[in-house]
């Protein structure tokens, strides 16, 4: 089990809701993790169905994020779990697009339930929600992540690279956070086009590099030499900055 972030200690870190995420998804657990930095929590990561009983048992977070789909189909398991621990909000996710995987999330009493690709702003607004329930407030919104040199807004879904400020449509605000959230690790088309755009969905080969090449014009992100945005050939694409994200 991975701490994936902690709120300012003391009394506020006692305030502070807690929020485990079941992910067996590395790409997607880090981008999940990037997008909840958008409030004061105390967030953990785990892999495994085993391990986040032991959490839910022990640490009793506030709200559960939990891909149902882990251990082919065993995630959902946990929704039954949180309801024998007390108040905790939970959030199903999942890249099946049938109904009866989300009957079967909502008759087991999850909150509310996210397809996979998610909006990061959606995924804000929702968790934000189910938290105010259980655990009275959401806390502060902290519209903005600095990211190296740039400085992301979820609020306005603008991002400021420099003295450029610029504006993204809700995809390219989904690949930012996606490549950002696993900065020095190479990303695959593969991984890319499942993120953002489900396994389901057949599209044309090349739509990838299109994206990365819309979202570097608008970064000025010369492929040449990337500030941002790496290239790896034969691979995929790597975030470059090295430098800690901060909430501002």
């Amino acid at each position: 089990m991975a701490e994936a972030g902690a709120a300012p200690g003391g009394r506020a870190a006692e305030r502070a809701a807690r929020v485990l995420l079941v992910i067996g998804d590395s790409p997607l657990a880090k981008t999940i993790d990037l997008t909840l930095r958008h409030g004061h929590y105390v967030r953990r990561i785990t892999e495994t169905v085993n391990d986040a009983k032991a959490a839910i048992a022990n640490w009793t977070p506030h709200l559960l994020i939990v891909d149902i789909d882990t251990e082919a189909g065993a995630g959902v398991q946990l929704v039954d779990e949180a309801r024998n621990h007390g108040p905790m909000g939970v959030i199903a996710l999942t890249r099946r697009s049938d109904l009866r995987g989300k009957l079967d999330a909502f008759e087991r009493g999850a909150d509310d339930y996210i397809g996979i690709p998610f909006v990061p702003d959606d995924l804000v607004a929702r968790a934000r929600a189910v938290i105010r329930r259980t655990h009275g407030s959401a806390g502060e919104l902290l519209p903005r992540l600095r990211v190296g040199d740039l400085e992301i807004d979820v609020l306005n879904r603008k991002v400021l690279a420099g003295e450029h400020e610029l504006h993204l449509t809700s995809l390219e605000q989904a690949l930012l956070y996606l490549l950002a959230a696993n900065a020095g690790s190479i990303l695959t088309r593969e991984q890319i086009l499942d993120a953002l755009w489900g396994t389901d969905f057949v599209i044309e080969s090349n739509v990838v590099d299109r994206h990365v090449r819309a979202l570097r014009a608008k970064l000025q992100n010369d492929w040449h030499k990337p500030r941002y945005i790496e290239t790896v050939p034969g691979a995929g694409y790597r975030f470059v900055s090295a430098s800690d994200i901060k909430e501002t």
